[in-house]
């Protein structure tokens, strides 16, 4: 029962993170809709970044282009990306988590979970809420939960700046109606996989045949989707330096590229310079992937695994060479390359924290 439970998680999420740190240099934009992208020029090809409440309440998202974004709110200031000063906000909000002796786990830029034994999770996480405001004048949200999983679903529920507990007690009578999509780790193609077998709930997915989820994503992820539905996750927050699996370099060009020559030298190029990005890590490559947006906005992956892991940038620059070669003979707007290095423990995809990545 909740009441005798002293192990909890809580997740701190700050709230329109990079909006907020820009709103706090600009104290007059207070109220107005900003979005964050790019180099802050609506004419430029590029994306949102994040986007204010209010800018959100017209239609604006993350990863929307920008030129859409300024015909939904054509009356939004746009703000180039600093991602420095966004770092340094972190690291002081971090610092801060820190002092609440709690064990601290950073997920990012904008979220950590917290790992702490009390009889009221509520007080420590109000207690947290407080003391990122007094630091940084920034404002959090806090789920609380007996897992991360739950923890992390919990805080959607307290934004703005409230506090939510979801536990195995409440899971079902919360979300049990809600779509899958709803769920961390599930995205709109996993979704998408899901209601082609009729699962469109978070109670039909937890109902659901564990054959036939297994027959679709595997013996790991269908076991991994089944427990979702359930709420099920990993209970251990982890305080040890976050390690990246990969790095990844990406460019929008604001003339498309039309040729195959021009593609595969800046294909070469971005390689280089992740291939570097590696290097500086000290761990070797062990799968590369290229990107490609086609005009006007058809977006494509592609990856190969190394046959061996390498830390020798010229087998980076040649799998992302083979890749290129691939690419369909069409006008492009963007591209990208990633690399995944070996992990100090490198575990199967099914048994770590679901995260959300990108290219």
């Amino acid at each position: 029962m909740d009441g005798t439970r002293t192990d909890w998680v809580l997740h701190v999420d700050l709230d329109q993170f990079v909006a907020a740190v820009e709103l706090l240099r600009r104290p007059e934009l207070a109220g107005r809709p900003v979005v964050v992208g790019g180099r802050g020029d609506p004419t430029e090809r590029g994306v949102v970044s994040t986007a204010s409440y209010e800018a959100r309440a017209l239609g604006v998202g993350s990863g929307m282009p920008l030129r859409i974004a300024a015909r939904k709110a054509p009356d939004a200031v746009f703000l180039p990306v600093d991602a420095p000063a966004y770092e340094a906000a972190s690291a002081e909000v971090m610092a801060t988590l820190r002092t609440l002796g709690a064990v601290v786990e950073v997920l990012g830029w904008d979220e950590a979970f917290l790992g702490a034994r009390t009889p009221d999770p509520e007080s420590l996480a109000r207690r947290a809420q407080r003391a990122v405001l007094d630091a940084t004048a920034l404002h959090c949200s806090v789920g609380i939960g007996d897992n991360k999983v739950r923890a992390k679903i919990a805080t959607g529920f307290g934004k703005p700046a409230g506090v939510f507990r979801l536990t195995a007690q409440t899971w079902f009578e919360v979300m049990g109606d809600r779509p899958t999509i709803e769920l961390w780790g599930v995205g709109t193609k996993v979704s998408r996989r899901l209601a082609a077998l009729g699962i469109r709930t978070v109670d039909e997915l937890a109902a659901a045949s564990l054959e036939a989820l297994v027959a679709e994503f595997g013996p790991r992820m269908g076991v991994w989707y089944r427990d979702l539905g359930h709420g099920l996750g990993p209970t251990t927050v982890d305080d040890t330096p976050w390690v990246p699996r990969g790095h990844s370099r990406e460019t929008t060009y604001q003339q498309n590229l039309t040729t195959p020559e021009q593609v595969r030298a800046a294909v070469a190029e971005l390689a280089r310079e992740v291939a570097a990005d590696a290097a500086a890590d000290g761990r070797p490559v062990v799968r590369v992937a290229v990107k490609v947006r086609y005009a006007p906005f058809v977006t494509k992956v592609s990856s190969r695994t190394l046959p061996a892991p390498s830390s020798d940038g010229g087998d980076v620059v040649s799998a992302a060479a083979a890749l290129a070669e691939r690419l369909e003979d069409r006008e492009v707007r963007l591209l990208g390359v990633r690399v995944e290095m070996a992990m100090p423990d490198d575990a199967d995809p099914a048994d770590r924290t679901p995260v959300r990545g990108r290219i």
